[in-house]
């Protein structure tokens, strides 16, 4: 399994160096940064929006075993019961109907450990999607989130 950097290094783009000084920095000042905004703004939401129905079923058949490894490797209390939060969440966002700052205060009671473990993995929950644009769109999509998360939990909040 990739490591949390190369994870966002293949995914985003960022090299290691920045990937390691965005960890580092506030996250009022990486929501903000000029580089995050332009890897947001690069992500292609007519294509994300068009395979919603896509990222569903991926997010259906892979969230609730990804789920049981969050509770019963990684010791995290609070797991969602189905996937279908996750995948109301993506849609809202995609339709300006969510925010990445709510996205942050609802993982905040995930542990640093099982965050940083987790994000690889969920990443990879695309790799199976047939047509490589859609597939690398969502895992590009889905680190960019995770990038923000890790950023907060390294903030210690």
């Amino acid at each position: 399994m990739s490591s949390l950097i190369s994870t966002f290094t293949e995914h985003l783009n960022f090299s290691e160096a920045e990937i390691e000084s965005i960890l580092a920095t506030p996250l009022n000042e990486v929501l903000n940064s000029p580089a995050l905004n332009q890897e947001l703004a690069s992500l292609d939401l007519s294509l994300l929006q068009e395979t919603l129905h896509t990222a569903g079923s991926v997010l259906a058949e892979h969230l609730p075993p990804f789920y049981d490894w969050l509770k019963n490797e990684l010791g995290v209390q609070k797991v969602p019961d189905s996937p279908v939060h996750a995948t109301t969440w993506v849609v809202n966002f995609l339709n300006n109907q969510e925010t990445i700052n709510h996205l942050v205060e609802l993982h905040r009671p995930v542990p640093k450990m099982a965050l940083e473990k987790a994000v690889p993995r969920l990443v990879s929950l695309f790799d199976n999607v047939e047509d490589v644009k859609v597939q690398r769109e969502w895992e590009k999509a889905v680190a960019a989130l995770c990038l923000v998360l890790v950023v907060d939990k390294r903030q210690g909040s």
